[in-house]
C-alpha cells in the first residue's frame, strides 16, 4: 500500500483546510477521539478559539482479534454533551467504526455531532456514513507526524 508521509507543515495545511470546510454555526465543544484525533483536536481548539475539549478513547480489538461492538475506555458524561453541538474530531476516517461509533454515542446522550477527520478513505469505508466535513480524500496509508515511523524517517 502507498504510504504518505506527512510533514508538520502539511498537517497544519489540512487543518486550515478543515477549518474552511467547517459549517458556519459555532459549536459548544470539541471532542477529540484518541489516539489519532487528539493533535488534530488540540490544533481545531487553537484555530476555532474552542477551550472546551473532551475526549473519547474506543477499542475495536482484543490483540489483532476484531470485536463485535466497540468497547469505550472513556467517554464524556451524557450531560456534559446533552443538548450540544459537538465537533467529533479524528485523524483519518478509514472502516469508519470508530467515529460512527463516537458520533452515535454523541447523539445516544443528546448532543449534536458533527464529524470531521484529516482524511477520509472511501475505498476502505465500511459503514453507511461518512465524515460529515474532511480535509482530503485519499486510499494512501497516511503516516502523521506525530507517528513513531514518521521519528525514525527523519
Amino acid at each position: 500500500m502507498e504510504r504518505t508521509f506527512l510533514s508538520w507543515e502539511d498537517l497544519l495545511r489540512l487543518v486550515r483546510h478543515l477549518v474552511g470546510r467547517l459549517p458556519g454555526e459555532e459549536f459548544d465543544l470539541i471532542l477529540g477521539i484518541a489516539r489519532g484525533g487528539l493533535i488534530p483536536t488540540a490544533l481545531l481548539a487553537q484555530a476555532l478559539g474552542m477551550r472546551d475539549i473532551v475526549t473519547a478513547a474506543v477499542r475495536f480489538y482484543e490483540g489483532e482479534e476484531a470485536l463485535p461492538e466497540p468497547v469505550f475506555l472513556q467517554f464524556p458524561p451524557d450531560p456534559v454533551l446533552f443538548g450540544k453541538r459537538v465537533l467529533v474530531v479524528d485523524d483519518v476516517w478509514d472502516s469508519g467504526r470508530t467515529a460512527l461509533a463516537v458520533k452515535l454515542r454523541v447523539r445516544q446522550a443528546g448532543g449534536f455531532p458533527l464529524v470531521a477527520t484529516l482524511h477520509f478513505k472511501p475505498g476502505r469505508n465500511q459503514v453507511p456514513d461518512q465524515p460529515d466535513v474532511y480535509a482530503e480524500a485519499t486510499e494512501a496509508w497516511v503516516v502523521y507526524p506525530w507517528a513513531p515511523e514518521a521519528w525514525r524517517k527523519t
